[in-house]
């Protein structure tokens, strides 16, 4: 298993990606919320600890059954993921995270009371998770360098037809109880809440490739409101 702790400069985050997850993706925001989001990042930037961690695992997908095989464990994956991670030699999966660090910071925001600071404390952790697991991304694609393997995208459960209960077969397989201090619910909710886990397919004839938004039906995907 390969893991890692980032900073946040590290993470190589425009200021445009944040304002963009607080909605303003063809306006420029209020002065005033560009001033917030500047003091905010000062006080939160020196505690964050975003990490991830990866491994690699056999496994076959069976795209009748929609379904993604690895030792014991059977995922059902949906059509559209099945699709993507056919011809895979092997599958990684994955965990990435804002920190314990960033969500103790967000109960320090909900204590103080701001409304403002909370709502772009919450678009900035969900920017943060997913710069994190494109960072895992590059590692992986290095770690399979040596095999000539290139990797799929990435897939979450609760994404693409996956159902988001499938966490509870995903985060066994892992080596360690809690990858990267994130640990599962009862209900399938990650804590830290800004965290992303799923699969990604490696090998030597897959590659990655545009998301097929347009065949999901999952209206609030992020992905989706990116490519709107």
């Amino acid at each position: 298993m390969f893991e890692q702790e980032l900073t946040y400069q590290d993470l190589h985050i425009p200021s445009s990606e944040i304002y963009e997850a607080m909605g303003y993706k063809d306006s420029i925001p209020d002065p005033m919320v560009i001033e917030e989001t500047h003091t905010l990042l000062k006080r939160v930037i020196p505690r964050l600890r975003p990490r991830y961690t990866f491994f690699l695992t056999e496994g076959t997908v069976d795209t009748e059954k929609e379904s993604l095989h690895t030792h014991d464990t059977v995922f059902s994956i949906g059509k559209t993921i099945a699709r993507q991670l056919r011809g895979s030699e092997a599958f990684a999966f994955f965990a990435a995270t804002a920190g314990i660090e960033f969500e103790e910071f967000q109960h320090t925001l909900q204590q103080e009371g701001d409304m403002v600071k909370i709502y772009i404390a919450d678009s900035l952790g969900s920017v943060i998770a997913e710069k994190t697991a494109d960072c895992m991304e590059v590692a992986l694609a290095e770690y399979i360098q040596s095999k000539n393997w290139k990797h799929t995208n990435r897939y979450s459960p609760g994404y693409c037809g996956w159902h988001v209960s499938e966490q509870q077969k995903l985060f066994p397989l892992f080596p360690v109880t809690s990858p990267c201090g994130i640990r599962l619910t009862d209900s399938s909710l990650m804590i830290p809440i800004k965290s992303v886990s799923g699969v990604i397919g490696v090998g030597t004839d897959v590659r990655k490739l545009e998301y097929t938004c347009g065949l999901c039906t999952y209206e609030n995907c992020y992905r989706k409101r990116k490519h709107q």
